[in-house]
């Protein structure tokens, strides 16, 4: 087994005494009061700390280069435990054959059932690892969805078998990439583990160019993101990717063959990732790699107006005034994705122009102005701002009459 080297040089640097200590030295050594400052410091006075136990325990500061490789070390081999607990394909097929011999009863449909003591019997035949997984907890929750009074389906069983083992599958996988251990990936950490599973979508590594391949990887990123730190805290939780089912969305692309239609409908495909790149290169004359305002003006069918162009470089993250790509893709999932509360929110930002929380009378007219100016330029039949001030209103239902605010919108 090879040490680490960081663990190496740490040894390498204590400072250690050579003298040796005298006899009265080691009768009058008390090892507790080297521990006392630290449980003086532990003790609590509340008495409630005596029955709560400790839930919380701080990471090692960076600086601690042996705490920090001890971390990594112990997580590394609990990952790999937790791993070795799963269920490979072949328990999978036997756990399958095994709940087809005791099936209780077949319905004229062809659909598979089994009662109760013929699942306990399944419980006896198969193995302890597949047994954590089927409890008689799962079969009175699978029974409450169940149109069978006793039964339950095969496979309702074998569907959230695999679907445990995969979810499992997905935790312990991103939980390597988790530098901190606290449950968050940060970008970079996501960007590593996009990198590291691309040679595992059939769809994408067959086809990406090395050049090309930071490009895509910025690009699933930022989906990633958007939708899972709308508040932009630079981290998201592995909880939150696994129940989104984007990971899903991207794992897809491992399938060697897919229609046409689910290339055009899943943003990790290669066309999908290449169209919105190439919409980023076309809009930027100049070749510079960045937008300007007026660049942005000709994204889709070139009807943004000038005043809402303005709010969005005003809140936007922006170098010298000009939209880099990973600000021109949140702007991107912004627009083509405007039901979504995360997108709600990114608009909601940008239309709220004086930041007071909500959208009043004055707001609206203030970017109506500027589609009237495009009405104009195309001698288009004037819109009474009225009439659609009352219809917005009308169609939003806020609470408040005179003001709409982010709630309002969502719950629309």
């Amino acid at each position: 087994m090879e040490i680490d080297p960081d663990i190496v040089k740490e040894f390498e640097e204590l400072e250690v005494s050579s003298n040796k200590p005298s006899e009265e030295e080691l009768k009058n050594f008390d090892e507790d009061s080297l521990l006392k400052p630290l449980n003086d410091i532990n003790k609590a006075t509340h008495p409630t700390y005596t029955t709560i136990p400790k839930f919380f325990h701080a990471p090692p500061s960076p600086s601690n280069t042996l705490r920090q490789s001890l971390r990594k070390e112990a997580h590394s081999l609990f990952l790999q435990k937790r791993s070795q607990d799963l269920l490979d394909n072949e328990e999978l097929n036997s756990l399958w054959t095994i709940l087809e011999k005791n099936c209780t009863q077949v319905t004229p449909l062809g659909q598979q059932l089994i009662g109760y003591d013929d699942y306990l019997k399944v419980m006896k035949t198969i193995s302890p690892k597949s047994r954590k997984y089927l409890t008689s907890r799962l079969f009175a929750k699978l029974q409450c969805h169940s149109g069978y009074p006793g039964k339950v389906e095969l496979i309702s069983i074998f569907n959230y078998t695999m679907r445990k083992v995969w979810l499992t599958q997905g935790r312990i996988g991103l939980s390597f990439y988790d530098d901190v251990g606290q449950g968050f990936l940060r970008e970079i950490d996501m960007e590593n583990y996009i990198i590291d599973i691309i040679p595992t979508l059939a769809q994408i590594s067959s086809c990406v160019q090395p050049s090309f391949q930071s490009f895509y990887v910025c690009t699933v990123v930022k989906k990633f993101f958007f939708f899972l730190d709308p508040l932009h805290t630079g981290r998201i939780r592995i909880r939150d990717i696994l129940a989104s089912g984007l990971l899903t969305e991207l794992l897809e692309l491992r399938d060697e063959e897919s229609s046409k239609e689910s290339h055009e409908h899943n943003w990790f495909s290669m066309p999908s990732v290449l169209t919105v790149y190439g919409n980023y290169l076309n809009l930027d004359k100049d070749h510079n790699g960045m937008l300007s305002k007026q660049e942005l003006a000709d994204y889709g069918s070139g009807t943004l107006t000038s005043v809402f162009l303005d709010r969005v470089f005003d809140e936007c993250r922006t170098f010298d005034g000009e939209m880099d790509y990973k600000t021109f893709l949140d702007f991107v999932l912004a627009l083509d994705n405007r039901h979504e509360p995360q997108s709600l929110h990114y608009l909601f930002r940008i239309l709220d122009v004086q930041h007071k929380g909500y959208l009043t009378v004055q707001t609206l007219h203030y970017f109506f102005k500027g589609i009237q100016e495009q009405i104009r330029a195309v001698n288009a039949e004037a819109v009474n701002f009225e009439d659609l001030k009352d219809e917005i209103f009308d169609m939003v239902k806020s609470k408040d009459p005179c003001k709409i605010t982010l709630q309002d919108l969502i719950n629309w």
